[in-house]
């Protein structure tokens, strides 16, 4: 019996990705959408008639649904590397260099993929390698590889988060944060060809394993999550606070040490480089070739730029006004934004009181994904704030807030799911 809830949460992850990737399915086969899409302003042009001509990676037919936007990205890294010449380039001058352009010089320009970190795809492509065995093509391998990739991850990360809360939700509590975790509106995310997946098993792996004292393990995920999504750094925060809870940092005083080599306190300082291992791993990566090409494909092409707030206030509340312009599309796409990040904030704040160091790394999630620039996809990036689906999973001891909020995120899920199984932009 020992086992037994995990037991359940294996069959819970199993019969929620079955019926996720089957209402897709379903959807698609049942009606087609009309185009385009008027959520914003860009979106208009991205989803006109042939707009996926060129996009190889987004054209093949196998599990289609899965894969939509950034998978593209992801796919292009897994099947061809970075510098995959079916992937648009972008020249030192701004200037978007189409896929397979013929007779284009593509020095001094860098591919689109470099928008996106390393981890998710590497691991993909070697998830790829067994799967071989099935002689489908190379990208309908690699998107399986990327769905089975997100599918794992999230499993890892309900056992993880499951860990974390049963001790003060209790059992039922904590199954109910599972449960959340999964029918979350932009829950279905965690079992497309996105990085949400892998992300939140490796982070919420890292929380659980800090939780228990396992210093190695937990920086070998933190690392990890850090290369998976940059904003994993935050998971400094948390092991910080921890580190500095045991008191072991007293012990790297050296005052009235005689300065000899047996006087070092070797292992104090090697579990505070564990604790930074977050930050190493990012900045390693930062100052890399990746990073600095990262860099510029995230400014000059998605506008996105780290903690620049400034602007990224001007953006948002540019979207609140947009809301009120006549557009019907673009506000039901914001309202759903909007309730994502008035979500997080509330959840964030409320779980300091509960879980501060689970708290202060889902605020920091948040602030640095809201931090970024343009107004879009924060309903996405909180599904890496463990913090709320703890706080909803607190709420819903109350049965009206259970079934209420069951009712509202599966049926927002559904909505979001078919969405993007169309190609409409969701977050």
């Amino acid at each position: 019996m020992k086992n037994l809830p995990y037991r359940n949460i294996i069959f819970l992850w199993l019969a929620w990705a079955l019926i996720v990737i089957g209402l897709q399915a379903l959807a698609t086969a049942r009606f087609q959408p009309q185009w385009p899409d008027r959520a914003q302003d860009w979106t208009a042009t991205f989803t006109g008639p042939g707009y996926q001509q060129g996009h190889i990676y987004l054209l093949d037919p196998f599990m289609n649904a899965q894969v939509a936007w950034d998978s593209e990205y992801y796919l292009g890294i897994a099947t061809g590397g970075y510098n995959d010449p079916h992937i648009p380039f972008l020249t030192k001058s701004g200037v978007q260099i189409p896929a397979n352009a013929p007779g284009t010089n593509l020095n001094g320009s860098y591919s689109m993929n470099y928008a996106f970190l390393p981890l998710y795809s590497w691991v993909m492509w070697l998830m790829a390698w067994p799967l071989k065995i099935l002689s489908l093509d190379p990208i309908a391998t690699s998107t399986l590889a990327g769905v089975i990739v997100s599918a794992f991850g999230t499993l890892g990360g309900m056992f993880a988060l499951y860990d974390l809360t049963c001790d003060s939700l209790g059992e039922e509590g904590a199954m109910r944060a599972v449960f959340y975790l999964l029918i979350f509106p932009t829950g279905f995310f965690l079992i497309q060809v996105y990085s949400e997946g892998l992300f939140a098993g490796l982070a919420f792996g890292c929380l659980a394993l800090l939780k228990h004292r396992q210093w190695i393990p937990a920086a070998l995920l933190g690392a990890a999550a850090t290369l998976t999504r940059a904003v994993g750094v935050a998971l400094v925060i948390p092991m910080a606070i921890t580190w500095i809870r045991t008191g072991e940092w007293k012990e790297l005083g050296l005052e009235g040490r005689q300065i000899f080599l047996e006087g070092i306190p070797w292992r104090s300082l090697g579990k505070a480089l564990l604790v930074f291992a977050p930050l190493i791993a990012f900045l390693l990566w930062k100052f890399s070739y990746l990073g600095l090409a990262f860099d510029y494909v995230e400014a000059n092409f998605f506008g996105r730029q780290v903690l620049n707030f400034g602007y990224a206030f001007y953006l948002w509340a540019e979207a609140f006004r947009s809301m009120f312009v006549g557009n019907a599309e673009r506000t039901a796409y914001f309202i759903t934004e909007f309730i994502g990040l008035v979500i997080g904030i509330v959840t964030c704040a409320a779980c300091l009181r509960y879980h501060p160091e689970i708290a202060w790394f889902s605020l920091a999630v948040l602030v640095i994904s809201w931090g970024s620039g343009p107004a879009h996809g924060i309903q996405r990036y909180i599904l890496g704030a463990p913090a709320v689906f703890i706080m909803l999973a607190r709420w819903g001891k109350n049965p009206i807030f259970d079934r209420t909020w069951t009712i509202f995120s599966l049926l927002l899920m559904g909505l979001l799911a078919m969405l993007f199984a169309f190609n409409y932009w969701v977050a």
